[in-house]
C-alpha cells in the first residue's frame, strides 16, 4: 500500500513464480503442457538429463502435465531445509558429508 512496493510472504512469491513460469511454457494457453513445450526451454535441450527431467512430469502413459502436477514434480528437485540438524559435535555423521563420502561409504553400510 502507499509508495512502498507490497512484500508477499516467502511461499506465496514462489507460487506466483511458478504460475508465471507455467504460464509462459503453455503457449497452447490450454492449462497443460506436453513434452513439447519442455522442449523450449534451451537449458533442458542440451542437459545430458534433459530427457529425464522432461519425463519426470510425466507420469507413464500421460502426454499432459496441469499445474498441480507441474509445482508437485518441481517440488522433487527443491533442495531441502534440515533445521533439526544435529549441534552435538560428537552425534554421528550424515551418510552424504563429506567426511563421509571421503572416508569411504563402506564403513557406513555396514
Amino acid at each position: 500500500m502507499g509508495s512502498q512496493p507490497s512484500m508477499l510472504p516467502w511461499d506465496e512469491e514462489q507460487e506466483e513464480i511458478k504460475k508465471d513460469r507455467f504460464t509462459s511454457l503453455d503457449k497452447g494457453e490450454t492449462g497443460t503442457l506436453s513434452q513439447e513445450d519442455f522442449l523450449r526451454i534451451p537449458e533442458l535441450v542440451i542437459d545430458p538429463l534433459g530427457d529425464q527431467i522432461i519425463n519426470a512430469f510425466f507420469p507413464e502413459g500421460e502426454d499432459w502435465v496441469n499445474f498441480r502436477g507441474f509445482t508437485q514434480t518441481l517440488a522433487h528437485f527443491h533442495p531441502i531445509k534440515d533445521n533439526k540438524k544435529s549441534k552435538d559435535v560428537n552425534g554421528p555423521e550424515p551418510l552424504n558429508s563429506r567426511s563421509a563420502t571421503l572416508d569411504g561409504r563402506s564403513k557406513y553400510l555396514r
